[in-house]
């Protein structure tokens, strides 16, 4: 008998502790979805400016650097399909590359929790800025998916009012597309910035109670350093901080002068959703200095992890680097070594931003294209020492098992192997390597539940 009231009382310990840090729902999780996709009667802003209460699973235990690395998972690309561009390679949907609930299921089965949906935002990218029926119903499709795979979700937003997908191939204008269809007035234009605020307004009040969502991305990659008002013949190109910063801090360019608009706006309305920030320059590593917080406890600050771009991003018939080994990371025509060591350094600026501003940080982009040697190593690496900061991390990328896709090769296409030729599920050490960390995952949205149904019936025994 006090063997038993012994361990009764252990359990009512870890219940009241896990109520305290809010670390369990104390309602049963029910995946929600809104009863319909069709645009709503008007696009204006609920008329209250006070978020509802709620005594849902506190979501910012799932970003908790003390914890420890939770949420591990992957990218997905979404964009706007231009069937005149492309033909039906990216699918003849409104949105592709199409995802499928087998893809979602096999994704949680292989062990990740997280998807960071990186897809286009809610409203239009030209004026007049409103809301686009066919992506927001193209995303409470995906979230339902995912809900029923059993993982979390982050909504990350690429495009939205004066922003389009093209800001992301800059290189390529007057290649394969003409310049209309690349539109980054976002910078140069209050009014854009002002709707794009007022989209992920409305965002919030759509998503706010759904369950497995784990956080807003406000914005994938805000890259105001490279982009300009005409990207023939005048853009930015500036990155060096300092020097972006000394020329265009305070002005429509500045990220710092824009996002806390967005999150004020959410935070009218969504009180508790954790918000996730990245800084300028794509959101890179040396840029992160320069994101300025915000006074709100529930932002996530975020990188992008790419570094040395010179080894992640080599095509099969070019290779130069290898890792661990040495590469030409600065262009100066002398090779410099690639190692463990090489990105603990690169994680400084990390580490000096959590301990400066006492702020949870993630990893929501990083990746590797799959044939370059040593690709398994950089990746195991990479992961370890997020997994020392306690960061949760999502790679780059899953692709869908829809076929035919226009990056043929996949480059990024974890489950393929290091062979190009190669497009089949294969055994590779790459992979053996992302399942290794995958297997550390124990927290679902079902467990949540499973977990709270658990210990209240204990106690109330």
């Amino acid at each position: 008998m006090n063997f038993l009231m012994k361990e009764k009382t252990l359990f009512t310990l870890i219940l009241l502790t896990c109520m305290i840090s809010t670390c369990i729902n104390q309602v049963p999780f029910e995946p929600s979805f809104p009863e319909s996709s069709a645009a709503p009667e008007s696009s204006a802003a609920p008329e209250s400016s006070a978020a509802p209460e709620s005594t849902s699973f506190d979501k910012m235990f799932l970003w908790d650097l003390s914890i420890g690395s939770q949420l591990r998972g992957v990218n997905i690309y979404q964009r706007r399909v231009y069937m005149e561009l492309e033909g039906g390679c990216m699918g003849t949907g409104y949105v592709g590359p199409p995802y499928t609930q087998e893809d979602f299921n096999r994704l949680s089965a292989l062990g990740a929790n997280y998807v960071n949906i990186s897809h286009p935002g809610l409203f239009t990218e030209f004026p007049p800025y409103t809301l686009d029926a066919g992506i927001q119903a193209h995303l409470d499709s995906l979230l339902e998916m995912i809900a029923k795979a059993d993982m979390f979700a982050v909504i990350s937003f690429r495009t939205g009012p004066g922003r389009s997908e093209f800001t992301f191939m800059l290189e390529d204008v007057g290649d394969w597309y003409d310049e209309s269809y690349l539109n980054d007035s976002l910078w140069q234009d209050r009014e854009a910035q002002h709707a794009w605020v007022e989209m992920w307004k409305q965002t919030a009040v759509r998503y706010r109670d759904n369950p497995i969502i784990a956080g807003y991305d406000l914005m994938v990659e805000p890259n105001s350093n490279e982009v300009g008002s005409d990207a023939i013949t005048d853009y930015l190109d500036i990155w060096d901080p300092d020097e972006f910063y000394d020329r265009y801090s305070g002005s429509l360019y500045d990220w710092n002068q824009f996002y806390p608009h967005i999150v004020e706006a959410i935070r009218t309305v969504d009180k508790r959703t954790p918000i996730l920030v990245g800084g300028n320059g794509y959101s890179s590593v040396p840029w992160l200095p320069y994101l300025e917080p915000v006074e709100d406890d529930r932002i996530v600050y975020t990188i992008h992890q790419y570094s040395p771009n010179q080894y992640t991003h080599q095509w099969y018939d070019s290779i130069a680097c290898s890792y661990p080994g040495t590469c030409d990371i600065d262009w100066d025509g002398e090779k410099e070594q690639i190692n463990r060591t090489y990105l603990e350094e690169l994680l400084i600026p990390v580490d000096d931003y959590i301990a400066e501003h006492d702020v949870p940080m993630a990893v929501n982009e990083f990746g590797v294209i799959r044939w370059i040697p040593g690709a398994a190593d950089f990746m195991d690496d990479q992961m370890s020492l997020f997994e020392l900061r306690g960061m949760n991390y999502a790679f780059w990328m899953y692709y869908p098992s829809w076929y035919p896709y226009c990056e043929r090769r996949e480059a990024h296409n974890f489950l393929w192997g290091p062979d190009p030729d190669n497009t089949t599920q294969v055994i590779s050490d790459l992979l053996e390597v992302i399942l290794t960390y995958w297997k550390k995952n124990s927290i679902r949205p079902s467990t949540i539940m499973n977990e709270t149904i658990f210990l209240t019936t204990w106690i109330m025994l």
